[in-house]
């Protein structure tokens, strides 16, 4: 499979991945929703351990809005392992540590979290965007009584 893709072309990609999962996280932190949007295809499937998976990246965009309205997070990303199935479809295992703080009940508290995003990529009109993601927690702690993930008010939408 990675055979497909070499040389320049492939260290091309894989910087361009990189620049994508990095623009991804700081978007995430500092809630710049069009930029977070814009990184992902409509097509785009997610899964995540806290809020369940949904189909498309506007319905992501619901659900990523509701659940961070609240809460300043600190995503890092690294050690990246990404394989080539063609020179426009890849996908990447990504290890995580997150960091989500915000006030509960007048108390600040947070949630630290371990483990690994396994995506995929494709390259559509001359760029790589997010085809899918599924982040697997393997370590997680919080602040005593923290209620995390935090309840997302249906009623705010």
């Amino acid at each position: 499979m990675d055979d497909q893709i070499s040389g320049l072309e492939r260290l091309a990609a894989l910087e361009e991945i990189g620049l994508l999962k990095s623009r991804r996280d700081r978007a995430a932190d500092t809630k710049d929703w069009a930029l977070y949007e814009a990184l992902h295809a409509p097509d785009h499937r997610s899964y995540n351990d806290d809020y369940g998976g949904t189909a498309t990246a506007a319905e992501m965009m619901v659900v990523v809005r509701k659940s961070m309205e609240n809460l300043t997070t600190l995503h890092h990303s690294h050690t990246p392992e990404i394989t080539f199935q063609s020179p426009e479809r890849a996908s990447g295992i990504w290890a995580m540590e997150g960091l989500s703080l915000w006030q509960q009940h007048g108390e600040e508290h947070w949630f630290q979290a371990f483990g690994h995003y396994h995506e995929t990529y494709e390259k559509r009109s001359g760029r790589w965007l997010f085809t899918s993601r599924r982040l697997k927690y393997y370590h997680t702690w919080k602040s005593p009584d923290a209620i995390f993930p935090p309840p997302i008010d249906d009623a705010a939408s």
